[in-house]
C-alpha cells in the first residue's frame, strides 16, 4: 500500500485539507440515508483506526456494485476536514 501512495487513517488526520489522498480498508460502515440526495458514507478501518469517505450520486451510479459489495477498498479524494471530522470526498474507487 505505501507503494500506491496510500494513507493510513492515522496520517490523514496531519494531511493538509484539500490535498488528493489516497486510503484503503475494510469497509465497516455503509450509509446511503434517504435525506442525503444519493450520497453514500462510507466508514474504512486499517489498522491505525477510522476514515471517512463521501460519495456523491454520480460516482456512486459508476461504481454502485464495487461500493456496495466490495468488502476493502482503495479510494482516492480531497481531503477534507471540517472543524477536526476528516473525511475523504472520492474522486475513484477500486476493489481490494
Amino acid at each position: 500500500m505505501r507503494a500506491r501512495g496510500v494513507l493510513s487513517a492515522r496520517e490523514l488526520k496531519r494531511a493538509p485539507r484539500g490535498r488528493t489522498v489516497r486510503m484503503a480498508g475494510c469497509v465497516i460502515c455503509r450509509q446511503r440515508p434517504g435525506t442525503a440526495h444519493g450520497f453514500l458514507f462510507l466508514s474504512l478501518e486499517d489498522e491505525t483506526g477510522i476514515a471517512n469517505a463521501i460519495v456523491e450520486p454520480a460516482l456512486f451510479d459508476v461504481h454502485r456494485a464495487t461500493l456496495t459489495s466490495a468488502p476493502y477498498l482503495l479510494v482516492e479524494g480531497i481531503l477534507q476536514n471540517q472543524q477536526g471530522a476528516i473525511s475523504v470526498k472520492l474522486s475513484s474507487v477500486e476493489p481490494l
